[in-house]
């Protein structure tokens, strides 16, 4: 009988060590982005509306569209991996390049938040697994993401947190540290999680430190103390999805 216990215990331990394996970051990440739509983002066209501006997203994100009124006036921008072109009521504009620039940075940054986790397995995306956090009493994996240079876009200094919740890996919560305009900290906690043609979408609570000389690293920290402030609410509307069969831009 005592052998019959040691091998029923022997066998508890080995279902415990298989159920509580180590992920790499690497492997959280691609789990995150097989439950919020994996090869979907390959294949759909997503659209929705923030901030009174219209955005669009052809598959995979090879063509990012932006449309909005302003000063009684219909503005198209319209943004390609090489290009840029902005369409004032239906007619193209001379855009200078520091302007396109800016404006192509300003499309590509929402369409990046919107489609997260998506866009952590690019290729300029470096990824490091520093230690596991417990959040409002939910354990969560968290991952460092940083930059190349080369294909990491205007802000590619800046570094990222992503806290993966253990059960679902969804990422639940983000902040980043920025250089631009003085520097700072922002924190970002997901809400309102919905699915839409099988992609995962959420709004955020965007937050900022009390104290500005406050660290990425200490954030959550700050956050479980009531010591980070509101600053505003980022929320999606009228969100479509559906599968690409030709460019919208021909449709």
């Amino acid at each position: 009988m005592k052998y019959f216990l040691l091998l029923i215990i022997l066998m508890l331990s080995a279902c415990k060590n298989t159920t509580g394996k180590q992920f790499t970051a690497d492997e959280i990440v691609a789990k995150s982005i097989v439950v919020s739509g994996g090869d979907l983002y390959k294949t759909s066209k997503i659209a929705f509306k923030f901030r009174d501006k219209e955005y669009e997203s052809d598959a995979n994100g090879a063509i990012q569209k932006r449309k909005f009124f302003s000063d009684s006036l219909n503005y198209i921008d319209i943004k390609t991996a090489s290009d840029f072109q902005r369409y004032i009521e239906d007619t193209p504009v001379v855009v200078s390049d520091s302007l396109a620039f800016v404006y192509s940075e300003s499309i590509n940054s929402v369409h990046y938040f919107v489609q997260l986790p998506y866009h952590l397995n690019d290729k300029a995306v470096h990824r490091k697994l520093l230690k596991e956090q417990t959040i409002q009493d939910k354990s969560y994996y968290l991952v460092q993401v940083t930059f190349d240079q080369n294909g990491g876009g205007a802000d590619f200094q800046d570094t990222y947190y992503y806290w993966f919740n253990k059960e679902t890996f969804t990422p639940d919560y983000l902040a980043y540290d920025f250089q631009t305009n003085g520097g700072g900290v922002r924190f970002r906690k997901a809400y309102n999680e919905r699915y839409v043609n099988g992609i995962r979408f959420v709004d955020y609570e965007n937050y900022k430190p009390k104290d500005a000389s406050e660290t990425i690293q200490n954030i959550a920290n700050l956050y479980a103390t009531d010591q980070l402030e509101l600053l505003s609410k980022i929320v999606l509307e009228n969100i479509t999805v559906f599968l690409k069969i030709n460019p919208f831009l021909n449709e």
